[in-house]
């Protein structure tokens, strides 16, 4: 019996909340409705960590942050750990990346390691797929050659400037934003990446007969700057049409990369608020119109019943709650609540069902190497086809805020960081109807996710009992899991660069 494709699509800064098959009010996403009700739909998945690295990284490992160490735009995978890529690629999957985010495809963090193929749409210089059959001419083969000469040049100074406090901050002000936005092909080209995507599935050029791919794509639709297809403002910012300070808001936060990052310092006005409710909303229904021609086509070709295809994202997005803007700070529903949905036909994940008990984005490694017939029995029990739960409906996120970003705001706005404990590492643990969220090392905060998904009531002070259980599970929930590690991994917490970051964590004193 031959091995069924398997494609993991990213639906990179998507919250879950703003998905009408996660129970929205406006009908922002019909097409993944469709694929939800013939679906497996996860209703409290979470991600990991608040932004793209680390969480990304967790997806590929199948480890918390806490042990791959992927917390910084400095850091890199360690090479102890090996990649779901690496896995697949080793049991004879072709494993072929088409990305869109430039901190996964372009920035030498480990994240591409066992891809045989890595196709990026963003960045300085992007690339397409090779045409399978075709002999380059001599002049082709220069052209490769200069073309691969290029990009390792622009790939280490597009590194440099992810890496580098000072020219992050350069690439920051208000005559660089829109150069790099152009140059860089920020979002990429999500269009492109999913008709390539279908291409090769459907096409099969390139790969061997009867080999099975293995195919991650990322899409940056729903992550700023917002330029939504006309119809779809219209539908659902009409305001903008008619509201000369709209337009100036929006043309404002468009261009202030900024204000992406740092937290509000006072709330976000009633009027900025519907207006980046409904840009947001209209990049949900571009982006979700791309994806329903993408599942499309695969059905109608007949790859779609021969794909285990699971949608999911890295993170979500603040757009104003809690005063903050974007994800770079907190661990509150808005930014580690994600889509989680699985079509696997005749398989494991039944059509039109809902699991609620709380999981961890993570566990895609397990479910995806479970499905190739890869893993290992430790894997195969954290698969999210398993009947059981080994984690016992406990989920950990790790918010270490990105280094870099943090270092921005406190030379400009330090009292914003102190404010809330912006500038500390923030926890939070999920069991059951429960979520405890710790702020560095004092503050902490409680929620009731089954009558408060949005988290704007804090129980912390009226269930000191729920509290204290969680702070049980939270204190040791690593070294339970590091005991599971095999023990070629445990060197990873003896390296003095992840202690200091365990340390930074909470996790060691």
């Amino acid at each position: 019996m031959s091995r069924r494709d398997i494609v993991v699509l990213v639906l990179d800064t998507q919250r879950a909340d703003r998905l009408s098959c996660y129970g929205y009010g406006r009908e922002t996403s019909p097409h993944l409705d469709q694929l939800a009700a013939r679906a497996t739909r996860f209703s409290h998945a979470f991600s990991t960590a608040q932004w793209t690295m680390p969480s990304h990284a967790s997806l590929f490992s199948g480890h918390y942050p806490h042990v791959h160490g992927l917390l910084q735009s400095r850091s890199v995978l360690p090479a102890t750990l090996p990649t779901l890529a690496e896995r697949l690629a080793a049991g004879g999957y072709a494993t072929v990346a088409f990305c869109n985010n430039p901190l996964v495809g372009v920035v030498n963090n480990g994240l591409r390691r066992g891809f045989q193929s890595f196709l990026n749409y963003a960045g300085l210089l992007t690339s397409r797929p090779n045409q399978a059959g075709r002999q380059p001419s001599l002049i082709g083969h220069y052209r490769q050659f200069f073309k691969r000469s290029l990009a390792a040049l622009l790939g280490r100074i597009q590194d440099s400037f992810a890496r580098s406090d000072l020219l992050l901050a350069l690439s920051f002000t208000p005559l660089m934003v829109p150069l790099w936005q152009t140059a860089l092909s920020f979002k990429g080209n999500t269009n492109r990446s999913l008709s390539d995507a279908a291409r090769l599935l459907i096409e099969r050029r390139g790969l061997t007969p009867g080999q099975p791919a293995f195919v991650f794509i990322n899409v940056m639709g729903t992550h700023a700057p917002y330029h939504p297809q006309a119809r779809h403002l219209d539908r659902f910012a009409p305001h903008l049409r008619h509201d000369p300070a709209a337009r100036r808001y929006l043309r404002r936060f468009n261009t202030d990369i900024y204000g992406w990052l740092a937290p509000l310092a006072a709330p976000l006005g009633p009027g900025d608020k519907a207006t980046l409710d409904g840009v947001y909303d209209a990049e949900v229904a571009s982006q979700d119109e791309q994806v329903g021609q993408f599942v499309a086509r695969l059905q109608a070709a007949g790859q779609l019943e021969r794909t285990l295809l699971i949608v999911c994202a890295d993170h979500g997005d603040h757009l104003g709650e809690k005063q903050l803007v974007g994800h770079s700070f907190g661990a509150y529903n808005e930014v580690v609540r994600v889509p989680l949905i699985i079509h696997d036909q005749g398989g494991d994940f039944p059509a039109g069902a809902t699991r609620a008990t709380p999981v961890s984005l993570r566990r895609v490694f397990h479910t995806v190497l479970s499905a190739a017939g890869l893993a290992t029995a430790e894997e195969q029990r954290l698969s999210l086809a398993a009947g059981s739960d080994p984690d016992g409906g406990t989920v950990l996120v790790e918010a270490q805020p990105p280094a870099n970003v943090v270092d921005l705001v406190r030379r400009h706005q330090p009292a914003l960081l102190r404010r809330n404990g912006y500038d500390q590492p923030c926890q939070a643990m999920i069991h059951g109807d429960y979520k405890l969220i710790v702020f560095g090392a004092r503050q902490r905060a409680l929620f009731d996710l089954r009558r408060d998904l949005a988290e704007t009531t804090d129980l912390y002070h009226l269930l000191p009992e729920q509290v204290e259980l969680l702070e049980e599970r939270l204190e040791g929930f690593a070294q339970r899991r590091t005991e599971q590690l095999p023990a070629r991994e445990r060197p990873i917490e003896e390296d003095p660069l992840v202690r200091k970051r365990l340390r930074d964590l909470g996790y060691l004193e």
